[in-house]
């Protein structure tokens, strides 16, 4: 394809500018072959003639079509070369706020000095298991694939993080090793990442820096190994160090300054610590003063250095040594003011006493004197002897320096060494991730030898990154079997043999320091000799002799020779060094002893890989060759370190991440050219691009290629088999074959023919859209004619019609004026007349007014003196009539109390009789009647009292309902009566003004005539005004009304607002409340699931199986149910001890709610002691009455009750007894036998059981005698006194409590009817020992039992009559206090009273209603509480009725009177029962839970059988009141559910069946409880099924508890089912053939470390959700529990979906939200066909949809701003603005988002109040609820089938 077919008219170009590097233009006519010169057209609009170079004649760069800028990877772009990266980079930075961009293997990061929220966890859960090519670019991505391809391939594996300082390569290496933590987790119990990150405030304080560019510089390099075992879990990290910038301790340039420590040290030099070190102002020391900035703005150096002691101590570092740190960097501080000065020109000496050299000695520990000399001379060494010399100043002041820098040195070797001991770890390494941060290529106006070694390793590393691009281009063009061409690509090699080869730089530097009198110069000439004009790449500048020029790979650099021989040899003398090891200071010569031995940590440790041992310190000495290392200069310290780690780097699979600094001004997201450019081109991703550029950068597998360029082909052209169709289509419109080749799965493309497919395809699209525009134009306009053709031909009709109405007009108007004339003729003279007889009217009236006043006054003076007369003699009345009354009222008041004074004394002598009669015990039987008559009366006089109470409430209300009426009746009079006093007021207003008019009129009656027209328009404009006032007051009264109406309109809806706000909060609140304790119930059982495998591993440790024995599954089953049961019973206790054994395990909980927990447990702690005080304090009131009763009674006397007391003594003493051995029996067979002994079955367990069974028997006749006793003695009291019959029930009623048996109410019924029977021939016994005598005793002691009820009763009815009082008390009160509220609303005004009445109202009925809720709740509890005690107690009775009849004699049978029997009947209907032995409950438990298929029991079997089974099982062993029996099965059976799903706990058939199961478990045990509120739907049989014995509601919340752990496991099994299926089918695949364009893929989506499994589509998700609910339906699961899972189930997959939207740039563009929609809308019909449309899954999905309605609107102007504002409720901020930024246009017809509609978007929604996360929780799980779901099937229909192998269960 020729150049002249791209060069054409409107082609846009790329051309050179010197302010913005390159600027783009716009050709203005075609290119011709052999022109010179191009016209061009700026964006900015200004015209430009671009001449080529006559030598090149090479074109301007061509610009990429607008759909590819903007790509996540720059491989992707058709013109690959510096211009379009550079732009690229910029609208991704500028435009999309995106900081990474691919670029082929390298992701180039752009710091955005601003913190950004895209590193957070739901970040990495986002980019954990994706492909590399499938998200956006993020550093995340970078070590996923890391990570991944280091568990795929078995490789180590290499992140290198390049850039210049202050690019973000720290930042950047520490979110690596974040994503490593996170995703892998740590090995160990302590957290490897966080120690890592613990070492940056280390690291940073001791090896980073101020410079002109960063004010966080790092002047070393570090490669970190974070070390992964065999299930790639973190278990340690490494640490190297590279090139530390020793020299920055002894000189720092201007504006910059010395490490970071040094500062922290002399801010922090008032703490009482750091006394010692006799520190200042880092402006008093010479080492921190030179660079002029000792400050950093916005760092406080006295917080930071906390930072760095509390990192220190984090890692293990401790405060000695910590103090030892400081206490040498304060030396080295004061040893930098040591001053020199001179004796001569080759000698110095150090003042006497020298204050800084004091200190320096006193805190190093070394003597003075030593020091001195050592600092002022040197000690040379030949073959024979010794000779010291003095040195000059200046070689003083550099010994000196290069000491301090030693010092420092060694320093900084020892904190690494510990940081590494801190990340050591012990476990084998099986694989490593390295993270290389290192240095960038750098280039300043002086570079030395620092800039000479950093740029000399970038060689090494660019080198090595070109080969590995090399490499893997040459492996992708092997494996599509492309014919390989060698690619010439820049190598580095030629500059690397000038630095490193024999007679290379470095070697040559080395020779010149070995020379005794070596100096830069003459190594300068050295180098001028060797190099230059033989080596291309070394010049020599033109007006210097003392630098030299390298032409590195990213740029030429200008070394200075100046001090590079005295860097390079680092010469410290031995004898200053013999004096610091000598010191006292025990930490300081340990730095300086580790030069001769092997330092612990640079020994390689067990376990590591040979990559692994290259781990040295490149500062550390080589063991055992300490002298020789130390002669060995920095230059080859630093190529051997380097060698090295290329060794490790070439060892491993290298991973690029270059950091860009955007500008140099750290302002946010702010681009700089021409220093983008620099850096582009120093970290080698331009020679990326170029090597791409070389061969065929550009890929398209088949299907991407037919699907984007179909619109290019012909029906007949498109064949079936893909491949061909594009080899023919491209044979059409490429000519030339050298432009494209193909590859087994792709096309590979030149550079620049995708630009030229997109052209030819853009042509043919413009072409179709002409088309369509020309016909829809010319629709348009026919349109548009015929509506103006309609329009004039109806102008017209109106116009005629408008000509003739106004000729009609002027007819009339003719017409009118002649009647005008004739009425206004006759209206003159009517007035005329009417003026005159008005004026003689006025004058009568005023005449006879006056006479009719006068008599007015006249009779009004004689009715008011009739009216005081009356008064007065009224009042005089009343005053004799008071008086009178006050006598007559006294004069009863004396005689009433001489009455009651009579009455007084008859009561009390009556009193003194009654007192006597009762010691005399005379007429008894009439008195008790007597009480009883005033019993009875008092009880009509309480019903009395009651009636009238009603009566006055009815009475209340009726005066209430009046007032009202009252009140509303004054309201209206008021109202007229200020209506009435208005119109009074105006009229007499008028009157005055008539009066004054009259006036006039006297006075002026000569006048009149002429002032009387003039009164008259000035009444008629008065009258008008006054109309016009009176319309406008009535426009303002309507106003008003509307305005009142409105207001309490708006009232109206604004309480229903808030009511409905309120409800929706609640509901809020309590979903969250039972999402937080499922969400803690889901932890417990993680926990427990955790406690349980250790505990099954210590199990399995411990226990050494015995030879021979093999368990058989019953003994298995039954001994794990024991265990079970014993667990289940100490649950309660144990509760708090499992949640604490595995805290260190336990996730991070909800703070809040553990507070609020806990604070609620302490409130019930606290009321449960409040109501046991309570109850402690009845019961000792109570126990206080009791005995005050029974000092009250005399004491029984007597042989009969002393014998008795005896008898029932003895009794007593024998059944303690018999307890007692029952204890000892019990306590024998727990501790003293084996389980062998006392299992069931055995012949001791056999003879403890009859022991046991003949003492309860022996116990049970024990009480039957008592009680034959008890009934003997109240069957002869009966006897006896045959009058006396009446008995006391509550007498009754305490003895039938006081028996503990039940049995003993029947024992004493037979034991009464025998002594009945027997009374008569026991009459003559009475008298032979005194026994009529103890009878009389006892009948008197009855009487007063009964005399002191009767007081007692009567106590309580004055009680009662009190309360009643106090009733009417409060009721009056009450009334008052509503007239009190009453006459206060009447002063209110309307509106206000209105509110205070509503407020008043639903105040006292909130009262109401509380109170009567409480007694509702009260009165509910104690009916089913009094009715559950009835039910068993009838039961008990009947049954011991029965036993005792059958053991009665037939002789007693005949003299008892015959009584209807009810006898048994044998039932043939089955009571919906299942019986099975205790022995068989595990093998119950292993046939339907543990062996249980759910398959066959879904197809064959009703739904939910094995819970009814289990149900009918329970009823049965309540049935026979066994709670330990009910309490085994239910542990039983939950156990094995639990155990069931941890073995198959990722089938979804095995959950769903188990979910389904426990919830009609759960609800049989509702359904079948007892409770009203589960029994309304039961049929009678139903109802006698329930449970009679046994409240299981705590088992219920347990099953509940289970259900909700079964649930959440089910949903985790949906979501891993469904998670591979989602992006794939919701976003990737194309639902709506053709409607999506695919653009040019990039290099990442063909490098992809996992291969495609097959994608899944729309209908693979539609055809799974089938399949889930098919399976729950057939389970028969609640539905609605099913929608629950439906509803869960959708809101996933929205979430994930629109969680990779946000993460996807690729797929934000409209025709990918036409195919979300499209396949939303699909799942919405599926929702309708399965009926699930009302189950909350479709708002689950708003988020979603109105996502995709974001990429489908129109996103221009403030109206569209408006609208995405108010239909984008669902998403937040953060994810608007992100859909905009990464909308990307898939052709070039649609239009990117301009960043001034995104900052209106902003603007907008910045009041909005949502969440800042990016991204959903994709683990969100909805609180799940069981709405009760009660059963028709009849138990006693079901029948158990012979394949669940429950053979041993017999129905009932």
């Amino acid at each position: 394809m020729a150049a002249s077919e791209l060069y054409t008219k409107y082609a846009r170009v790329w051309i050179p500018d010197p302010e913005e590097v390159w600027k783009s233009a716009e050709l203005l006519k075609d290119y011709k072959q052999g022109d010179k010169v191009i016209q061009l057209r700026l964006e900015e609009g200004k015209d430009l003639e671009y001449c080529l170079d006559p030598k090149t004649k090479e074109l301007p760069p061509l610009r990429n079509p607008d759909i590819l800028v903007g790509e996540n990877d720059l491989t992707a772009l058709s013109y690959l070369h510096e211009p379009a990266v550079l732009h690229n980079l910029k609208v991704r930075f500028i435009d999309s706020k995106l900081i990474y961009t691919y670029c082929g293997i390298v992701l180039v990061a752009i710091n955005p000095y601003e913190q950004l929220p895209i590193y957070g966890e739901d970040i990495i859960n986002a980019y954990s298991g994706q492909n590399m090519g499938d998200m956006d670019p993020h550093i995340f991505a970078v070590a996923e694939e890391a990570y991944k391809q280091m568990a795929r391939d078995e490789r180590n594996q290499s992140i290198i993080v390049s850039g210049e300082s202050g690019a973000g390569k720290t930042v950047s290496a520490k979110y690596a090793m974040r994503y490593f933590a996170t995703v892998s987790g740590s090995a160990s119990e302590a957290n490897v990442e966080e120690k890592v990150l613990a070492s940056n405030p280390i690291m940073e304080s001791i090896g980073n820096a101020k410079t002109t560019r960063n004010d966080n510089s790092s002047r070393f390099g570090k490669y970190i190994e974070i070390g992964f075992d065999k299930r790639y879990r973190i278990i340690g990290a490494n640490m190297r160090t590279y090139l530390l910038e020793k020299s920055r301790v002894v000189f720092q340039a201007e504006e910059e300054r010395n490490y970071h420590i040094f500062y922290q040290l002399c801010a922090s030099a008032a703490l009482p610590e750091f006394k010692t070190l006799r520190l200042g102002n880092a402006n008093y020391f010479h080492y921190t003063k030179q660079g002029g900035s000792p400050v950093i703005d916005g760092i406080d150096d006295a917080k930071e250095m906390a930072h760095t002691r509390q990192a220190c101590t984090l890692l293990g570092i401790s405060d000695s040594h910590q103090m030892g740190i400081f206490r040498i960097l304060a030396g080295i501080l004061h040893l930098g003011n040591v001053g020199f000065t001179s004796r001569d020109a080759d000698s110095c000496t150090i003042p006497h006493k020298h204050e800084p050299l004091t200190i320096f000695c006193d805190l190093m520990g070394v003597e003075y004197q030593e020091m001195s000399h050592w600092l002022c001379h040197r000690k040379l060494a030949t073959a024979s002897e010794t000779y010291i010399k003095p040195i000059s100043k200046l070689q003083a002041i550099n010994a000196r320096d290069a000491l301090a820098k030693h010092i420092y040195a060694n320093l900084f070797n020892w904190i690494v060494d510990h940081v590494n001991k801190a990340l050591h770890s012990t476990v084998k390494q099986h694989s490593f991730i390295g993270v290389l941060d290192i240095y960038g290529f750098e280039t300043f106006e002086i570079n030395s030898f620092e800039q000479f070694c950093i740029n000399y390793a970038n060689e090494k590393l660019q080198q090595q990154f070109n080969m590995h691009v090399f490499k893997l281009e040459q492996e992708e063009y092997m494996k599509e079997q492309i014919p390989w061409t060698l690619i010439d690509f820049y190598d580095n090699q030629p500059c690397i043999n000038l630095i490193e080869a024999k007679l290379g730089i470095l070697d040559l530097l080395d020779e010149e320091c070995k020379m005794p009198k070596g100096s830069d110069d003459s190594w300068a000439q050295k180098l001028y000799n060797t190099h230059l004009k033989k080596c291309a790449l070394f010049e020599k500048p033109r007006m210097s002799n003392k630098a030299f020029i390298i032409q590195h790979f990213a740029d030429k650099v200008e070394y200075q020779c100046e001090g590079f021989l005295e860097k390079n040899k680092d010469t410290v003398y031995d004898e200053q060094i013999k004096v610091l090891k000598s010191s006292k200071f025990k930490m300081l010569s340990e730095l300086f002893q580790d030069e001769k031995t092997p330092s612990p940590t640079s020994a390689t440790p067990s376990g590591r890989t040979l990559l692994s041992r290259t781990a040295v310190k490149p500062a550390k000495a080589r063991p055992g060759q300490a002298n020789k290392e130390h002669k060995k200069t920095v230059g080859h310290q630093f190529r051997n370190s380097l060698h090295l780690l290329m060794e490790t780097l070439n060892a491993t699979t290298p991973h690029y991440v270059r950091c860009i600094k955007p500008n140099d001004f750290k302002f946010p997201f702010t681009f700089d050219e021409k220093r983008a450019v620099q850096q582009l081109r120093a970290c080698g991703v331009l020679e990326t691009i170029r090597i791409s550029a070389a061969g065929f950068p550009s890929r398209w597998t088949y299907q991407e290629f037919f699907s984007r360029y179909r619109v290019l082909m012909k029906q007949k052209d498109v064949l079936s088999d893909r491949k061909q169709t594009c080899k023919n289509l491209l044979e059409k419109l490429i000519l030339d074959k050298d432009k494209y080749q193909f590859g087994k799965t792709k096309i590979f493309f030149r550079a620049g023919q995708v630009a030229y497919l997109e052209k030819i395809r853009a042509d043919k699209l413009r072409v179709a859209c002409i088309r369509i525009q020309k016909t829809i134009r010319g629709w348009l306009m026919r349109k548009k004619y015929l509506r103006m053709r309609k329009a004039a031909i109806t102008v017209q009709r109106y116009v005629r019609g408008y000509q003739a109405r106004c000729y009609a007009k002027f007819l009339r108007r003719t017409r009118a004026a002649i009647l005008i004339q004739k009425f206004q003729r006759m209206y003159v003279v009517r007035k005329r007349y009417h003026l005159m007889r008005a004026a003689t009217i006025v004058l009568q009236s005023h005449l006879r007014g006056y006479i009719a006043r006068n008599k007015y006054q006249r009779m009004l003076r004689e009715h008011k003196a009739i009216i005081i007369q009356k008064r007065v003699r009224g009042w005089l009345a009343r005053v004799r009539y008071r008086r009178s009354l006050k006598a007559i009222v006294y004069l009863q008041c004396c005689y009433r109390r001489m009455m009651a004074k009579r009455e007084l004394k008859k009561l009390k002598i009556e009193a003194r009789s009654v007192e006597r009669y009762k010691k005399l015990n005379i007429g008894m039987e009439n008195k008790i009647m007597q009480l009883q008559r005033k019993v009875d009366e008092q009880s009509k006089d309480y019903k009395s009292l009651l009636e009238k109470l009603t009566s006055l409430e009815t009475t209340y209300n009726t005066e209430t309902e009046k007032l009202r009426s009252d009140v509303e009746r004054l309201r209206m009079s008021e109202e007229e009566a200020k209506n009435a006093m208005n119109r009074v007021n105006m009229l007499q207003e008028e009157i005055t003004k008539l009066r004054k008019e009259l006036h006039q009129t006297q006075s002026e009656k000569k006048t009149i005539e002429e002032w009387a027209d003039k009164y008259k328009q000035e009444t008629e404009q008065l009258l008008s005004e006054l109309k016009e006032q009176n319309t406008l007051l009535k426009k303002e009264k309507e106003e008003l009304n509307r305005h009142i109406h409105d207001q309490a309109k708006e009232m109206t809806e604004t309480m229903e607002k808030k009511l409905v706000e309120e409800t929706k909060q609640l509901e809020l609140d309590l979903n969250d409340e039972r999402l937080r304790y499922q969400n803690l119930l889901n932890e417990f059982s993680r926990l427990e699931e955790r406690y349980d495998d250790l505990r099954d591993e210590v199990n399995l440790m411990v226990s050494i199986p015995k030879p021979g024995h093999k368990r058989t599954d019953s003994t298995h089953s039954s001994n794990e149910s024991e265990y079970t049961f014993s667990s289940e019973i100490t649950e309660m206790e144990d509760l708090p001890l499992r949640m604490e054994e595995p805290s260190e395990k336990k996730a991070p909980l909800d703070m809040s709610l553990f507070l609020k927990l806990q604070k609620r447990v302490t409130e019930l702690e606290q009321e449960k002691q409040s109501l046991q005080d309570e109850l402690d304090r009845k019961e000792e009131q109570a126990l206080r009455t009791k005995t005050r009763e029974e000092e009250e009674r005399p004491p029984m006397r007597g042989a009969e009750l002393e014998y008795e007391s005896l008898k029932r003594q003895e009794l007593e003493s024998e059944n303690k007894k018999l307890k007692n051995e029952l204890n000892e029996l019990q306590k024998a067979l727990l501790e003293k036998s084996s389980p062998e002994v006392t299992a069931p079955g055995s012949p001791a367990y056999r003879v403890l059981l009859d022991q046991l069974t003949s003492v309860s028997e022996e116990l049970d006749v024990r009480k039957e005698e008592v009680l034959i006793l008890r009934s003997q003695l109240v069957s002869q009291k009966e006897a006896i006194q045959p009058k006396n019959t009446m008995t006391d029930s509550t007498i009754l009623l305490e003895d039938v409590q006081k028996m503990k048996d039940k049995g003993e109410i029947a024992q004493a019924y037979i034991g009464l009817k025998e002594t009945n029977r027997q009374s008569l021939q026991d009459y003559h016994m009475l008298n032979e020992d005194g026994e009529l005598w103890l009878v009389y005793e006892g009948l008197k002691q009855t009487n007063r039992l009964l005399e002191s009820q009767l007081q007692s009763q009567k106590k309580s009815h004055d009680n009662e009559l009190e309360a009643l009082r106090g009733e009417i008390q409060s009721l009056k009160e009450e009334n008052n206090r509503q007239q009190q509220l009453l006459a206060q609303n009447l002063q209110l005004p309307p509106e206000a009273r209105i509110e205070a009445s509503l407020q008043h109202e639903i105040t006292r009925l909130t009262n109401e209603n509380l109170d009567l809720m409480e007694q509702l709740e009260k009165q509910d509890k104690t009916v089913r509480k009094l009715k559950k005690q009835l039910k068993v107690f009838a039961k008990k009775i009947g049954e011991l009725e029965v036993g005792q009849m059958e053991n009665i004699s037939p002789g007693q049978i005949i003299d008892e009177p015959i009584r209807p029997v009810n006898i048994p009947r044998k039932e043939k209907d089955f009571q919906g029962m299942l019986e099975y032995k205790k022995d068989d409950e595990p093998k119950l438990v292993k046939n339907l839970i543990l062996d249980l298929k759910p398959r066959g029991v879904a197809v064959n079997l009703i739904p939910g059988l094995p819970a009814y089974i289990l149900f009918m099982c329970v009823r049965h062993a309540d049935y026979l009141n066994d709670d330990q029996k009910v309490r085994s099965l239910l542990t039983s059976t939950i156990n094995g559910i639990k155990k069931v799903l941890k073995k198959r706990g990722d089938d979804f058939e095995m959950v769903s069946f188990w979910l389904s199961n426990t919830c009609r478990f759960l609800h049989c045990l509702k359904q079948y409880s007892g409770e009203e509120g589960f029994m309304k739907h039961n049929t009678p049989r139903q109802n006698d099924h329930c449970l009679t014995n046994f409240d299981l509601a705590e088992y219920r919340q347990v099953l509940s508890d289970l259900a909700i752990q079964i649930y959440q496991q089910l949903v985790r099994v949906l979501e891993n089912i469904l998670q591979p299926m989602i992006v794939s089918g919701m976003l990737e695949h194309e639902t709506i053939q053709g409607v999506s364009g695919v653009k040019p893929p990039g290099l990442r989506k063909r490098t992809s470390s996992i291969a495609d499994e097959g994608t899944y589509t729309l209908d693979s998700i539609i055809r799974q959700l089938n399949t889930f609910h098919s399976v729950m339906c057939q389970h028969g699961m609640d539905p609605e529990l099913i929608k629950q899972v439906v509803k869960q189930t959708f809101y996933i997959t929205g979430a994930v979906t629109l969680n990779n939207l946000l993460l996807r740039k690729d797929m934000c563009s409209w025709s990918k939200g036409m195919q979300i929609r499209y396949n939303v809308s699909q799942l919405e019909e599926w929702l309708r066909d399965k009926n699930l449309m009302n189950s909350g899954a479709k708002e689950t999905l708003e988020p979603l949809i109105q996502a995709a309605q974001l990429l489908q609107v129109k996103k221009k102007t403030d109206e569209d701003a408006e609208a995405i504002c108010s239909m984008c409720n669902a998403l937040t901020t953060a994810q608007i603005v992100k859909v905009l930024n990464l909308y990307t246009p898939v052709n070039e017809f649609e239009e990117r988002v301009s960043i001034s509609f995104i900052r209106t978007i902003q603007m907008r929604l910045r009041d909005r109040k949502d969440s800042p996360q990016l991204l959903m929780d994709a683990k969100h799980i909805f609180p799940v609820t069981f709405p009760f779901n009660p059963s028709s099937l009849a138990l006693e229909t079901i029948q158990i089938p012979a394949s669940l192998g429950l053979a041993f269960i017999s129905r009932v």
